[in-house]
C-alpha cells in the first residue's frame, strides 16, 4: 500500500469496526460495485466516439469487471441469508462528484480523476479489510479485489494522461487527492466501504 498516493491512511481499527457487521458492509459494497459498473457505461455513453484509442473497449471492460464483482458480493450475501435493499446512499462518492467541473475538456478530466480516486480508496480499504478479517471467505475476497481495484485506478489515471498536459493533470490530481482526504474525514462511522472513523482527520497540509 505504500505506493498508493492517498493523503490519508485507514487505520486497522476502522476495519475491525466495520467487520463487526459484515452483512451491512457487504450490502454497501454491492451497491458500490453496481455504481462503478454504471459509471463506466455512463462514461462510454457520454463520450461515445472512441476519442481515445481503445476507449470503448476499456470502459466496457471496467463495467464487466465491476458487474462480476457485484455478482460475487450478491452470492456471498445470499449464502449468508441476506439480500440487497432498494435504497442506498453514498455521501462520500456524491461529495467527490460535486467537485467535477462542467464543460469539456475539464469535465471528462475530472470524471476520470474522480473515478480513479474512488478506485484508489477502495483499493486501500480492501487491503485493510483483508488484513483484519478473521473470516477466510471475506479475507480472500477482499484481497482479490485489491488487485482489481488497483488495476482500475491505473486505467482511469492512464486515460486522463492521454489527453491532458502533464503539469496541469498533476496539479488537478493533487487538488482532488487533498479534497478526497477531507471528504473521507467528514464521513460518519459505520459498516460502509467509504465510512469514516472516530477521530479521523485529513493529513496536515491537505
Amino acid at each position: 500500500m505504500d505506493s498508493l498516493p492517498l493523503h490519508s491512511r485507514t487505520p486497522i481499527e476502522w476495519a475491525h469496526a466495520v467487520l463487526a457487521d459484515p452483512i451491512r458492509l457487504l450490502i454497501d459494497h454491492a451497491f458500490l460495485e453496481k455504481k462503478a459498473a454504471n459509471n463506466a457505461l455512463e462514461l462510454m455513453t457520454r463520450w461515445p466516439n472512441d476519442w481515445l484509442d481503445g476507449w470503448v473497449e476499456t470502459m466496457t471492460g471496467v463495467a464487466r469487471d465491476e458487474a462480476a464483482h457485484l455478482a460475487q458480493v450478491t452470492r456471498i450475501l445470499m449464502r449468508r441469508g441476506a439480500r440487497l435493499e432498494r435504497v442506498h446512499k453514498n455521501p462520500y462518492a456524491n461529495a467527490l462528484r460535486l467537485l467535477v467541473r462542467k464543460g469539456d475538456p475539464a469535465e471528462i478530466l475530472d470524471r476520470l480523476l474522480v473515478s480513479a480516486l474512488i478506485e484508489l480508496r477502495s483499493c486501500e480499504r480492501f487491503e485493510v479489510l483483508a488484513a483484519a478479517s478473521g473470516d477466510a471467505e471475506l479475507g480472500n475476497f477482499y484481497q482479490a479485489l485489491y488487485g482489481s481495484e488497483l488495476g482500475h485506478y491505473r486505467v482511469f489515471l492512464r486515460l486522463a494522461r492521454k489527453f491532458t498536459e502533464k503539469s496541469a493533470l498533476e496539479a488537478r490530481w493533487q487538488q482532488l487527492l487533498a479534497a478526497e482526504s477531507r471528504i473521507l474525514a467528514q464521513q460518519e462511522a459505520g459498516p460502509r466501504i467509504h465510512s469514516g472513523w472516530p477521530g479521523a482527520t485529513a493529513s496536515p497540509g491537505t
